[in-house]
């Protein structure tokens, strides 16, 4: 194991002290108790004893709702995961699973008999079956190397569960003399993604009969592929799905290898006829994502998400839908200038519901397919994350800044919701949360930007306060109602900040045309855009202009280092979690390769191409010699998207620079801190930062 490491001007940990902590006692159970708090102000452990819900299904005679909750137990520094049941109708919620093992991928059985879920209690991953009281849990696969994830043939005879293969040669195969050998050797670029290295091993899926509660080995429909179904980082079980006659299976994958895939977004659904063996790329000649496939319930068409260029990330995610009889396809949301995703079919066939992003809310939206109108059907402060028919309501998930997830029954025609769980209720009674405002304000450019704007909880208008701006990442990321473990808004605002929240440029939610902007213009408009909300911002009486912070990670990261050297003496202290530093470096060393091609226009050695020449300029390095003001680095050992020498490099210039400066070096982490110490640890490394600056 590498050693923890925090570096920085002065003794940093003895900043720790100074931070407002509350203790949450450990409990030998695994769902702990509710605790008790010593105060009303949210502290870094208070947040990491949330216990977050997981995905949600409804039973198949529409009564109940399987769910997951991870909780983490700070002292043992890992996570617990657990599966519960509670009736549509309402009422108290089952606990069936509290062995301390992490049961995920629970889903039900067609019959409604059993729940099944992996598990790895006894030595592998493999799938296991209970009654849906949670009694009689038996293990029904025994599957060499174990599995990934699994779904039940509508008709239950047959499963396809996930597991990786190995395909390529590694340098043991190819010098089996040198055993001790501890080397790679590369011919191709995309060697490593996300935090991972290449293993030489893909995701396939194996489609196995299931007779008598138990699954026998399956057939690799990928057989010699190297593919990846579902595809990596993030894909998981949402990209494959059965047909509803048990005949086919509709997956994602991207059929590329190499520099190929690191270049392109190009994925496709297919279409695996389980009886034949053969498969059909069913998304041919459609060039950008083709992801989530999902089937009407007779079975007849094909609903999927869908981009249209390809190598960019963040275009238009558009609803499509196939006939699969006649291969008509069409785009529902032609006119609709807004993204689609989570889709649902309705019971009757005849609908859709989906997710998209509108002025920094999620909402829950409708497509009638007869007459291709789409209805909004609610509005509100918050995210809604999933909706599927449930009856004559939708079973939801919904999140806000000032709430952790918890599912709700949605009324379809008045948009009205109630709460079917109540998951963190004992602590949130307890906590008071800052008022959460949305302003419009008008940019240089005189548009209207939607500006989120957090208040401290008990909010004094006759006092001044330290003011953050909070640069978002992405680029391509909403501004919206989310709940953040890390770029917490309402744990910023108990530590006595108002914080200032922009939807600039570049953010989902506002069209495409705002939406892609940002594109090959790092340092343009999106950077007046953050400096019109917090000058804004800066005119209240309530807010000290003296006392001005920025923060952000990713293109957040970015953005404040480039704030660094372009802000005119605005800020007094800057913190850069995994940020962008130096683009030319970026370009060559980040995995998806697609992203930098698209948003920076291209090499940075096409001399000949003048917006990429432009998007370099921007470049937070070529401003150093303006930087003056204390900032913070965070960086991931781990984090192939934004790789540490981005950070090293922007601590290393500071310290070189004489700027006061820190960096957070977390070995262990990737773009992300999902470590509960190493959580807590960021959340009081940030604030003592800000505190000492700013208060």
């Amino acid at each position: 194991m590498m050693k923890k490491f925090l570096l920085g001007f002065g003794a940093a940990l003895l900043f720790f002290a100074c931070t407002q902590q509350q203790t949450i006692q450990p409990t030998k159970n695994y769902v702990p108790e509710t605790p008790q708090l010593s105060s009303d102000i949210m502290t870094p452990e208070v947040l990491w004893s949330f216990g977050r819900l997981g995905g949600a299904q409804v039973s198949p005679d529409g009564k109940n709702v399987l769910y997951t909750v991870t909780y983490y137990n700070i002292e043992e520094n890992k996570s617990y995961r657990d599966i519960y049941t509670i009736p549509v109708s309402g009422g108290e919620p089952t606990n069936i699973t509290n062995s301390g093992e992490k049961e995920f991928n629970a889903v039900w059985r067609p019959d409604g008999k059993k729940i099944g879920y992996l598990s790895g209690v006894s030595g592998s991953v493999q799938l296991w079956e209970m009654n849906p009281d949670g009694s009689s849990a038996k293990q029904v696969s025994d599957i060499d190397g174990g599995i990934l994830g699994f779904s039940y043939s509508p008709d239950q005879s047959k499963i396809y569960y996930l597991q990786t293969v190995k395909l390529d040669d590694d340098e043991h195969d190819l010098f089996p003399d040198l055993p001790k050998a501890n080397a790679r050797i590369e011919n191709d670029i995309m060697y490593r993604h996300w935090d991972t290295w290449h293993d030489y091993t893909y995701n396939h899926i194996f489609v196995a009969d299931y007779k008598n509660g138990k699954v026998s080995a399956g057939k690799d429909i990928m057989e010699n592929e190297r593919f990846d179904s579902p595809m990596k980082p993030f894909g998981g079980t949402e990209q494959i799905v059965w047909s509803p006659n048990g005949k086919a299976l509709a997956y994602t994958c991207k059929k590329k290898v190499g520099m190929e895939y690191s270049l392109s977004t190009n994925s496709d659904i297919y279409l695996y006829h389980v009886e034949t063996g053969k498969t059909v790329n069913f998304t041919s000649g459609m060039m950008g994502y083709d992801q989530n496939p999902v089937f009407s319930p007779d079975g007849k068409q094909l609903a999927w998400e869908s981009m249209e260029r390809d190598g960019y990330e963040a275009d238009k995610n558009r609803l499509f839908v196939a006939d699969l009889e006649t291969g008509e396809k069409k785009d529902y949301t032609e006119r609709f200038d807004q993204n689609a995703a989570g889709l649902a079919w309705s019971a009757d066939g005849k609908s859709i519901y989906f997710i998209s992003d509108i002025h920094a809310t999620d909402e829950i939206y409708r497509l009638d397919l007869a007459d291709n109108s789409i209805v909004r059907l609610t509005d509100g402060v918050h995210n809604y994350q999933s909706a599927v028919p449930v009856g004559d309501k939708l079973l939801a998930q919904k999140v806000s800044m000032s709430q952790p997830a918890d599912l709700y029954l949605v009324d379809p025609i008045t948009g009205k919701d109630e709460a079917l769980t109540s998951i963190n209720k004992g602590i949130l009674d307890q906590l008071t949360m800052g008022k959460v405002e949305k302003r419009w304000m008008e940019t240089t450019d005189g548009k209207q930007m939607a500006v989120w704007v957090i208040y401290p909880p008990h909010f004094d208008p006759n006092k001044k306060y330290p003011t953050l701006l909070y640069n978002q990442g992405g680029p391509q990321g909403t501004v919206s109602q989310f709940w953040s473990y890390r770029w917490n808004f309402q744990m910023m605002a108990a530590n006595d900040y108002i914080i200032v929240a922009p939807n600039r440029r570049g953010l989902p939610g506002f069209g495409q045309e705002w939406n892609e902007q940002i594109s090959k213009d790092y340092g343009g408009q999106n950077i007046k855009d953050l400096l019109t909300a917090i000058d804004e911002m800066a005119k209240e009486p309530f807010v000290d202009e003296t006392k001005l912070g920025a923060v952000g990670a990713s293109y957040g990261g970015f953005s404040v280092m480039y704030l660094a050297g372009n802000h005119e003496k605005r800020f007094k202290a800057f913190i850069a979690h995994d940020g962008i530093f130096n683009f030319e470096h970026m370009y060559t060393s980040t995995e998806e390769m697609w992203f930098v091609n698209f948003d920076y226009g291209g090499a940075y050695w096409d001399e000949t191409n003048a917006a990429a020449q432009r998007s370099y300029s921007f470049s937070p390095h070529k401003y150093v010699q303006n930087w003056d003001t204390p900032i913070l680095i965070v960086q991931g050992e781990k984090d192939y998207r934004v790789p540490p020498e981005q950070g090293m490099a922007a601590f290393n210039a500071a310290v070189l620079r004489g700027v006061p400066a820190q960096m957070l070096y977390l070995p262990e982490e990737n773009h992300w801190v999902l470590q509960p110490q190493n959580g807590i640890l960021w959340q009081r490394v940030f604030f003592n930062w800000l505190d000492k600056y700013l208060k």
